[in-house]
């Protein structure tokens, strides 16, 4: 019997897994028997079951660096909105679809059109999930609050994964950091919120039920992401896959058919249904334009296979892995994002920047930790070794490589120094009222969705707002008459100036 006396529920855990692990060669670790993959295990400290064989991982370690995570994030988030640093209009038509929800009414998104249904552009419901966040602070800083907490907590799944696989609390804590600080996910922290920021948990999970032989669970996982982003239902589709090929054939095939029929309903009926233009609009990003443009599918492809940028990314995302990702059958799910983002002709989808390679850094980094296991036993020593150091290497190429990636801001005093910018920008939205509708560009967007109803300058149509704030140094050139610009922009109605300053003017409607 297991002397309990004063210990902490984790360190009778630990003891208790310890007894278990004897029963074998001292030390080593044993994956749960294909054969039972479900098989209950013993309690671990969070009140989660531990499979058999696992070693110990207390989850107290895990949730202090995902705090620290969460705080660096939330900290360069809230540094780039309070300076008006917002680098695109998402955040503000995010920032516009949640206050909907939390006003309980149809996702509509006036940034991207009066009237503009948001799912009819993207099938992102999951982002319904973020209003009683909003009924509390009512913010666009709220959302990137969500999206600081959501990225960090999987790196508390992904740390622990690595300690509870590979056996060592080093791994896993360094493997948490190195995950923390990767360039994927610090990329989709400068780019502010987006509804990825859901399935960047969810798809960790689903990889650590896929190390660990639960089949079930890893489905339960991954079915939520269909609600994430319409691209998602083809990766449920290859975890279905995955789950084929470990050998659970009936279940594996009954996901990858429901992920496809997912996919195909969101964009051919639901988005369609729901858009104004009764079309999935983003099917013109495969399509070659310009003089002399090639459609055909084949010289799409051929142009996507032959782009130097494309391949350096997709380097990069192995190379943080010491390319171990490619030992684990994990790896197929950066697939279905890596295809759409290849026969995309934007620019914007190809290289390391933005938010879009997010989705993937859970995905290697397991395969990471899983293909470290699975090279334990290969006949080659070689192979063998450089399975016991690739996590240690990996961690510290992360830090290297991160002195270099935006997080490197935060250390750096003029990061927190308004200039002059910030306080003319502050005095504009001190002129417009609350509740007033408005018009502005990109640099003010998200910091009036809370309380008026925003319009981006140039989609706001037969629409006349009330108040309209330009940003003077935003637009292809500087602006000398505000009000010239306006009456292009307004033709049917009249503006008269009420505040300007060196960066800023705001016209009232007379």
């Amino acid at each position: 019997m297991l002397d309990v006396g004063n210990k902490s529920p984790e360190e009778a855990v630990e003891d208790a897994e310890a007894v278990e692990g004897a029963a074998g060669t001292p030390g080593a670790v044993i994956p749960a028997p294909a054969s039972a993959p479900d098989a209950p295990g013993i309690p671990d400290a969070a009140g989660a079951e531990a499979p058999a064989g696992l070693s110990p991982a207390p989850l107290r370690p895990y949730l202090i660096v995902a705090g620290v995570l969460c705080a660096l994030y939330l900290l360069y988030s809230w540094v780039q909105y309070a300076y008006f640093r917002t680098p695109s209009w998402d955040l503000g038509i995010f920032g516009q679809s949640v206050r909907a929800y939390a006003e309980f009414r149809a996702p509509v998104v006036d940034i991207k059109g009066p009237g503009f249904p948001i799912l009819g552009d993207h099938f992102s419901p999951v982002t319904a999930l973020l209003a009683p966040l909003y009924w509390i602070w009512p913010s666009p800083v709220a959302l990137l609050f969500a999206q600081a907490a959501l990225f960090a907590a999987s790196s508390a799944v992904v740390g622990r994964t690595a300690q509870q696989v590979l056996g060592s609390r080093a791994a896993g804590l360094g493997l948490a950091i190195a995950y923390g600080l990767s360039w994927g996910l610090q990329e989709a922290v400068r780019s502010d919120f987006h509804e990825i920021a859901f399935a960047v948990p969810l798809l960790a999970l689903t990889c650590r039920a896929l190390i660990l032989g639960r089949w079930s669970l890893a489905a339960s996982w991954a079915i939520p992401l269909i609600l994430v982003k319409e691209d998602m239902g083809l990766t449920v589709a290859m975890v279905g896959a995955v789950l084929f090929l470990k050998g659970s054939r009936r279940l594996g095939a009954a996901l990858a058919a429901f992920g496809v029929s997912a996919f195909a309903l969101t964009v051919l009926v639901l988005i369609p249904a729901a858009s104004s233009l009764g079309q999935y609009d983003y099917w013109s990003k495969i399509e070659k334009t310009g003089e002399g443009a090639d459609t055909s599918f084949g010289q799409v492809v051929g142009d996507a296979l032959a782009s130097g940028e494309r391949w350096e990314m997709v380097l990069y995302l192995l190379a943080i892995t010491g390319f171990l990702a490619l030992r684990s059958p994990l790896v197929l799910l950066v697939l279905p994002t890596l295809g759409w983002r290849f026969l995309s002709q934007d620019p914007n989808h190809w290289g390391m920047h933005w938010h879009y390679s997010a989705v993937l850094m859970p995905v290697v980094f397991l395969a990471l930790v899983d293909g470290a296991r699975a090279v334990r036993t290969s006949p080659r020593a070689w192979l063998v070794s450089y399975g016991r150091v690739v996590v240690p290497v990996g961690t510290a190429v992360a830090l290297v490589l991160a002195a270099n990636l935006p997080l490197r801001e935060l250390l750096k005093p003029e990061t927190y120094r308004a200039d002059a910018r910030v306080a003319q920008a502050r005095e504009a939205l001190a002129a417009v009222p609350e509740g007033a509708s408005v018009e502005t560009d990109v640099s003010l967007l998200a910091h009036l969705t809370a309380d008026h109803r925003v319009y981006w300058a140039g989609t706001s149509g037969d629409v006349d707002p009330d108040y309209l704030v330009y940003d003077l140094r935003g637009w292809s050139q500087q602006v000398s008459d505000p009000v010239r610009l306006a009456s292009q922009l307004h033709p049917r109605a009249r503006y008269a100036l009420t505040h300007r300053s060196e960066g800023f003017a705001v016209l009232r409607r007379t």
